[in-house]
């Protein structure tokens, strides 16, 4: 299962049926859970803890030091879940201080040339497309769907469920459930993503009402969140109303609301 051109440090552990295809390096601190794959020219380094059934495709960088001028060699950790597809030329950083880790929860999609900065926290189910970039420390909640060349700055969070329309840059938080369009601008629920993952029309409307509280309203956004926090209970409204409640970077504005 290990081609002959690959190297394996003899103190990496390799999980039954683990694959590692033509010229691909893996360091000694690497631990690679059961059958998972890992392609030609891939590199895998650093203290990272990979699980199972993850692909990694041509050219991959797992686990390298973080591009922080503060890391100073400290034996920092990357930790990936199960599942995981890393498309062509992927890189994800381990933690740049050693008590924290870079996160991949599970069943993640990450695009060729996407990048997930150190100390970056993703959920599980998500999507990169290519060349979509992470900086460090971002957040990235479950299902969502990160557009082709986006750009999260570091410290910004996405919101389960949000979706980042191609080319769209936030430095402010992503609500959940809200598509992101040009720079910290939202532009509505992401509708269609809502009803793929099975969510019921009354959340849905509900959520809609949310939105309309929350951005087009008139209010200011704390009086809003105070107002939402009475009238709404539902699961998903709950989930968008302490988000928004929680930031400490603001979040992005309504792209009606910001024209006016």
């Amino acid at each position: 299962m290990i081609h002959a051109t690959a190297v394996v440090d003899s103190r990496a552990q390799l999980g039954p049926n683990v694959a590692v295809g033509p010229y691909a390096v893996i360091d000694g601190d690497v631990q690679i859970g059961e059958g998972s794959s890992i392609g030609p020219h891939v590199h895998l380094t650093g203290h990272t803890t990979i699980g199972r059934n993850n692909r990694f495709h041509t050219g991959c960088v797992i686990g390298d030091e973080p591009q922080d001028l503060k890391y100073r060699g400290e034996p920092t950790r990357l930790r990936i879940g199960d599942g995981n597809t890393f498309r062509e030329h992927v890189t994800v950083h381990r933690s740049r201080m050693i008590e924290e880790e870079t996160r991949v929860g599970n069943g993640n999609l990450l695009m060729a040339h996407s990048h997930v900065g150190h100390n970056c926290v993703l959920g599980d189910q998500i999507i990169l497309a290519n060349g979509a970039l992470l900086g460090g420390h971002s957040i990235v909640e479950d299902r969502a769907f990160i557009s082709g060349n986006c750009l999260v700055h570091q410290f910004a969070r996405v919101g389960k469920m949000a979706l980042m329309q191609g080319g769209s840059a936030i430095s402010k938080d992503l609500p959940p459930f809200t598509v992101a369009r040009g720079d910290n601008g939202i532009a509505g629920l992401n509708t269609i993503g809502l009803r793929r993952a099975g969510m019921d029309s009354a959340a849905r409307l509900e959520l809609r009402r949310l939105y309309h509280r929350l951005f087009r309203s008139g209010l200011k956004l704390k009086d809003a969140v105070a107002q939402a926090r009475v009238e709404f209970s539902g699961e998903a409204a709950r989930h968008m109303i302490e988000f928004i409640a929680s930031t400490s970077r603001g979040v992005c504005r309504d792209m009606a609301q910001a024209a006016d």
